[in-house]
């Protein structure tokens, strides 16, 4: 802590992750580490396997590939040091730190929000608009709406971790969760925290309420399209294209929306603390596995490497 006129700012703070469960340490380092590593091997075996079969370049896999690369930074924002901190006594981070950690974290969440928008669209013009599908979805419109999306998420973390620098901790200083989120520093803060309240209003209204009202249009009308076509086998392709990326949503949408409710008020119990682990670790592992594992295109693509290997 440094000493400035009679508030005492605080330069670091302390993590106590899961430090209250000792009991259970070992196995948490070794059940998150693992998950961790199954998240980034599943995601860049994806990224790699878009990239080498060329029957995948299409809009769908060219934003399922960034959307694989924003798993794999949003989940090494917070796992990493997660992990270092089960072999500290004292899981100080500084407020640098913290605040270099958050920016990530939020610019990869704000990020996902937009990419999942965008391939909802892109589900709504393959099906809505087959006949005009390629026209519609070029690759300089996709290219187009990935940096859109990279772009206001990165916009959006921005204005909120400047808003957040105007604050001043000045004590207490134990963060009782296991990376810094919003609601725990705003509940740490001395000074007053309207307008950084007021600037998540706004990005929830703009990422969370917008996108989502966005994405549930298109499949509004996608399902009506769908409804249209006679034939049964027809009507279940069209919705198997679709579940993969609905999952995904829900499963993002719904966790996100459940903590940051629960934790309004700090988020300090045990309970919040696991809830957030589903959300930021857990889900990045999910996605490539919901994305794949009923896929007729991906199975095949890794039918044709083996093929390919084995001619090398």
């Amino acid at each position: 802590m440094t000493q400035g006129g009679n508030i005492t700012a605080i330069t670091h703070f302390l993590l106590l992750g899961f430090s209250d469960f000792p009991g259970i340490r070992a196995v948490l380092f070794v059940v998150f580490l693992l998950v961790y590593i199954m998240t980034l091997i599943w995601n860049l075996c994806l990224i790699i396997l878009i990239r080498m079969d060329f029957h995948l370049h299409t809009p769908m896999y060219f934003f399922l590939h960034n959307l694989s690369f924003i798993d794999i930074c949003y989940v090494t924002s917070t796992v990493p040091k997660m992990l270092s901190n089960f072999f500290q006594e004292q899981q100080t981070i500084t407020l640098v730190g913290c605040a270099v950690q958050y920016f990530i974290f939020s610019t990869m969440g704000l990020s996902e929000s937009c990419l999942m928008t965008a391939m909802a669209y892109d589900r709504y013009a393959a099906i809505c608009n087959p006949l005009l599908y390629s026209s519609i979805m070029s690759p300089t419109l996709c290219v187009q709406m990935v940096l859109g999306s990279y772009m206001a998420g990165f916009s959006g973390s921005i204005s909120q971790l400047c808003a957040m620098l105007q604050l001043q901790f000045c004590g207490p200083n134990v963060i009782n969760h296991f990376f810094c989120d919003m609601p725990q520093l705003l509940v740490l803060s001395c000074t007053d925290t309207f307008f950084v309240q007021l600037m998540t209003a706004v990005l929830i209204v703009i990422f969370g309420i917008i996108n989502v009202s966005i994405i549930m249009i298109s499949y509004g009308c996608i399902v009506i399209s769908i409804m249209k076509i006679t034939s049964a086998k027809g009507r279940s392709k069209a919705f198997s294209t679709c579940a993969s990326h609905l999952t995904a949503v829900t499963l993002f949408y719904s966790s996100s929306i459940f903590v940051y409710l629960s934790s309004s008020s700090g988020g300090s119990s045990s309970f919040d603390r696991f809830a957030s682990v589903f959300y930021t670790v857990v889900i990045p592992m999910l996605n490539p596995l919901i994305y794949s594992l009923r896929n007729k295109e991906i199975k095949d693509a890794l039918k044709r490497l083996q093929k390919k290997g084995k001619y090398c």
